[in-house]
């Protein structure tokens, strides 16, 4: 195969290339780099060589984006402004990234020769907002769903709650709609909380890495709220399995939108997952609290039934043992984040 990556040189890009020049398929990256300076670059290249061609390019320069497309089997569209912070300080920008961007990324698939494109979008699930229809209970130091036990379904209504909700959302719609209205092969996974190696996690995106990183290095931590929210976190590999899988089940895939996450398994709160940090590394953590953040869940679960019963996908690593592996993997590349 032919592969795209689009927003490639970012955590869950890099570990995408990485798996498949892994598998000997040629892989194009097609990023800006305005998010990681070209660190996940650096290392597939060093890693791989020849096999990984990477074109400088932004989503919003469609003449630049379009040839780029041409000849390709599958596109992962990674690329995207990630934070709600963000979004909210400049909407703007945060539309043409993720909304105008993204229908640049459709449109070049299709006016080009290759109808047959399969397209993952990843979506998140800022796109169901606050969900306030659905009671929250506090039990010890997180919170969780009253009545709903394997978490929010694909059912759950939308609500696009902040500018990147609504940015998010408007493309997740567009994705799904240039399958019933032009017949292109386009998959969404409404993502969780994805973590791992090579993720360079900061206070407004990547929660679960910052909060490694700062624990490691000894920086202070500031929990925004009072710490009980909670989420489903899922560890990159498994996040890769589920697009491997979807792809290899695309005629029944295509056109779909997944959520995709840790699932009922692999739930946490911020408190639990500063506690658990304590216990690895064996000492009390430095951190202090502020006000909410605009747009913040209190908790989100996703339900990943339907990927399992549509493609055979469930996470295979649980929530202690990934974060194990990403502290390991922190600890022993401190120099990246120094």
């Amino acid at each position: 195969m032919k592969i795209l990556i689009i927003g490639g040189a970012g955590f869950i890009g890099g570990n995408v290339a990485d798996y498949y020049l892994n598998k000997q398929q040629e892989v194009i990256i097609y990023d800006n780099l305005s998010r990681e300076g070209g660190g996940n670059i650096q290392w597939l290249k060093q890693k791989h060589g020849e096999n990984l061609t990477f074109i400088m390019g932004d989503i919003r320069d469609f003449e630049r984006l379009e040839p780029a497309v041409e000849g390709v089997d599958v596109v992962f569209h990674l690329a995207a402004q990630v934070a709600v912070t963000t979004s909210v300080a400049n909407p703007r920008e945060d539309f043409e990234i993720n909304a105008l961007g993204t229908l640049n990324v459709l449109e070049a698939i299709r006016r080009g020769r290759n109808r047959d494109i399969v397209l993952f979008f990843a979506s998140t699930n800022k796109v169901y907002g606050g969900m306030e229809d659905i009671k929250i209970v506090t039990r010890g130091d997180r919170y969780e769903y009253e009545s709903l036990p394997w978490g929010i379904s694909e059912e759950q209504a939308l609500d696009f709650h902040s500018p990147y909700g609504c940015s998010k959302g408007a493309a997740d719609q567009y994705v799904r709609d240039y399958s019933r209205i032009y017949g292109l092969k386009t998959i969404v996974f409404r993502l969780s909380c994805t973590y791992g190696p090579r993720q360079f996690g900061t206070e407004d995106q990547g929660w679960v890495a910052h909060f490694i990183i700062a624990s490691v290095l000894g920086r202070k931590l500031t929990i925004y709220g009072d710490g009980k929210q909670t989420r489903d976190v899922l560890y990159i590999d498994d996040l890769i399995k589920a697009f491997d899988l979807a792809l290899r089940k695309s005629d029944k895939t295509k056109g779909k939108i997944f959520n995709i996450g840790g699932g009922k398994e692999n739930t946490i709160s911020l408190l639990e997952l500063v506690a658990y940090i304590e216990k690895l590394l064996n000492r009390r953590i430095d951190y202090s609290f502020a006000e909410w953040r605009p747009g913040d869940q209190k908790v989100y679960v996703s339900d990943i039934r339907k990927a399992g019963e549509d493609f055979g996908w469930a996470p295979q690593v649980g929530k202690e043992e990934g974060i194990k592996k990403l502290l390991n993997w922190v600890t022993a590349n401190k120099e990246l984040f120094e």
